[in-house]
């Protein structure tokens, strides 16, 4: 780090080049003449309060020599009337301050820089996440600038125990990471270790934001598709996850927080089943693991079925296809798979006005020609339709994926091998899990394996809090 000189001219020229403040139109420097002292301000345009700003020069206008102190310390204390200001020192400090925003003084005669924080940034406003949404609750969600979401977790947690450190990340983004912990109740060598594994990261961006980051710190098999990490946009959310003993990660840029450590069970929790009574929680909890469980299974296990037609009971006998299949029904699960994500990738893409006549479109019209036509049958779009409709049940994307990718591989060794390839692939999704570790080094499907029954409970039923 270099540190300040004595000399205010030095110091504002070498801060004058390393920004190359002649090129960069938005970089601006105010002269100004404070009790008869040079003096220069360095901010960024648009990440500062203009009429904040222009009190504070029109202050500093009417010190007179004698009101003009030898020390920053006492001009701080003294002559700065603004809340969140800084002495800095050394080079590096005030460009990470100054790129973030914050207004840096220089007074010739004071060797250090002041740096007054009245930046703002642009941000929307705080309304319900699109994703995670619910029917009774709060209707606030996180949003792109951390300060703001770090106050949503400050108002539901009003306790002096809510710690929240920051760190940087990034040689040329200097990206703002936030952990935010209760001191009484976090695991304190998962919370030292993940401190020391983001000040080891070296890299010059976190390109993809939080979801870079979440890679950096959690680095695994690229061929185990379930998520090691639990996304929220929920401040409710994460604040019962902090009173839980997780930490949560808030990334600048990012509407989302990010909880460590987590297993499976808590990934599929859901907001709405703690605002309804214990015995609606639980059953929308249990219905949504059964969902998710026969939307792995179903269309391998139809495709096991129709290849061993002698297996189904005389009660099931109306689940044959009853039309001349074309073409073999892997092929057609496996294009019905990939047109599904086409379709989603399609929605995202069009504009909200034309969603729902297109999606119209999309799911009878195609729907019904690709019947009619003899490109698909009808029990197919049947069990695709529901296989659809369940992975929404979830809110979490990755998982969601996850489920689809073991589905996959269990249509194509039910495909190859018959029942053998159907048990080898329940094996490989179960082996999956069981391989999952989290940052803690907890196991994936903690509290099953290793096997804790009070803490099973809890995450299997909705108790009464």
């Amino acid at each position: 780090m270099n540190k300040l000189t004595e000399h205010y001219e030095e110091n504002v020229s070498a801060l004058r080049r390393i920004l190359d403040a002649d090129r960069n139109f938005d970089i601006l420097e105010k002269h100004l003449l404070i009790a008869d002292h040079a003096a220069s301000l360095f901010f960024i345009d648009g990440l500062v309060k203009d009429d904040i700003l222009e009190k504070l020069i029109e202050y500093f206008y009417s010190l007179k020599p004698e009101d003009l102190p030898d020390s920053p310390d006492q001009f701080q204390m003294q002559n700065l009337p603004y809340i969140e200001t800084e002495i800095l020192t050394e080079m590096d400090d005030v460009l990470k301050n100054l790129l973030s925003g914050v207004p840096c003084l220089f007074i010739n005669g004071m060797p250090d820089c002041l740096a007054i924080d009245c930046r703002t940034y642009p941000a929307r406003s705080v309304e319900e996440p699109m994703k995670d949404r619910t029917l009774r609750g709060s209707r606030d969600g996180f949003v792109e600038t951390v300060v703001f979401n770090t106050a949503l977790i400050r108002r539901r947690i009003r306790s002096p125990k809510l710690c929240m450190e920051m760190q940087t990340v990034g040689k040329s983004t200097r990206t703002d990471i936030v952990l935010c912990y209760m001191e009484d109740r976090v695991d304190r060598q998962c919370l030292e270790r993940l401190k020391e594994r983001i000040s080891s990261i070296l890299i010059d961006s976190l390109t993809m934001n939080q979801e870079s980051l979440a890679e950096l710190l959690l680095p695994g098999h690229w061929f185990n598709p379930f998520p090691k990490y639990h996304i929220t946009e929920r401040p409710d959310t994460a604040s019962a996850s902090i009173l839980e003993g997780n930490i949560i990660l808030l990334v600048d840029n990012s509407p989302s927080a990010l909880i460590l450590p987590t297993t499976l069970f808590a990934i599929m929790e859901e907001a709405n089943d703690y605002y309804f009574p214990p015995i609606t929680g639980t059953y929308l909890r249990l219905s949504r693991a059964l969902i998710m469980l026969i939307s792995l299974i179903l269309t391998p296990l139809f495709l096991l079925l129709m290849q061993h037609p002698q297996w189904i009971p005389e009660s099931f006998r109306f689940i044959q296809v009853q039309d001349t299949v074309n073409i073999p029904l892997i092929w057609q699960f496996l294009l019905l798979e990939l047109a599904i994500d086409g379709l989603r990738l399609a929605a995202i893409h069009t504009p909200d006005m034309l969603s729902t006549p297109l999606s119209v479109i999309a799911g009878l019209v195609i729907g019904e020609f690709a019947v009619n036509s003899g490109w698909f049958n009808a029990e197919v779009m049947l069990y695709m339709a529901f296989v659809t409709i369940a992975n929404y049940s979830q809110s979490n994307m990755e998982l969601n994926y996850a489920v689809k990718f073991m589905r996959i591989l269990l249509l194509l060794l039910t495909c190859w091998f018959g029942l053998t390839g159907f048990i080898a692939g329940i094996l490989i999704t179960f082996i999956s899990l069981l391989s999952c570790r989290t940052f803690s080094g907890r196991g994936y499907l903690y509290p099953l394996i290793p096997f804790r029954w009070k803490t099973l409970k809890r995450q299997l039923f909705r108790v009464k809090i």
